[in-house]
């Protein structure tokens, strides 16, 4: 990684400068993506009575019937174990079914229920959120780019490293 620039020195120098200019634009930018990104969820969360989590995973196993539990956590980019949560979650609440597998009675295969797809059919999309929906759509050049400048803005953060393989709806 690059070395990073030095740092832009505030107009104000009290304990608590002002933003100037430039970065007060792009914090009101990561708020825009912050409420949009929140707005969807809860309005998927009110159609249906599930998280945005679950959404997102009842929908790929939708799409991919006998999933494995490893499948759906890298489909996500999650951890395993917040995958094996919100399975659990879907199965409690009748949306999934999980059975073992014919041919390894050790793999666990995921399958939606009726009830799911049902569900499913009255939620808007995208079911993975709009921030992972807009990403997608982005050509690679904007993403390296964009890549770039968040890496410099989150070296200068103190971050939780874990929190990168945490869905954006659990938050």
């Amino acid at each position: 990684m690059p070395p990073l620039p030095p740092q832009r020195t505030p107009p104000n120098t009290g304990e608590y400068p002002a933003l100037d200019d430039h970065a007060a634009r792009v914090l009101r930018q990561f708020r825009l993506i912050f409420n949009t990104v929140r707005r969807h969820f809860q309005t998927m969360e009110k159609q249906s009575g599930i998280g945005g989590a679950q959404v997102w995973a009842l929908s790929l196993v939708a799409q991919h019937q006998g999933l494995r539990v490893t499948q759906l956590a890298a489909l996500m980019d999650i951890h395993q174990s917040t995958t094996s949560n919100l399975v659990r979650s879907l199965i409690k609440s009748g949306l999934l079914h999980s059975e073992k597998s014919c041919s390894d009675r050790r793999v666990v295969e995921l399958y939606v229920l009726p009830e799911g797809l049902k569900l499913l059919k009255k939620i808007p999309g995208p079911f993975a959120g709009v921030l992972p929906h807009a990403l997608q759509r982005m050509d690679e050049v904007t993403l390296l780019q964009l890549e770039r400048n968040l890496s410099a803005l989150i070296n200068r953060l103190e971050v939780d490293e874990q929190a990168a393989h945490t869905p954006i709806a659990m938050m």
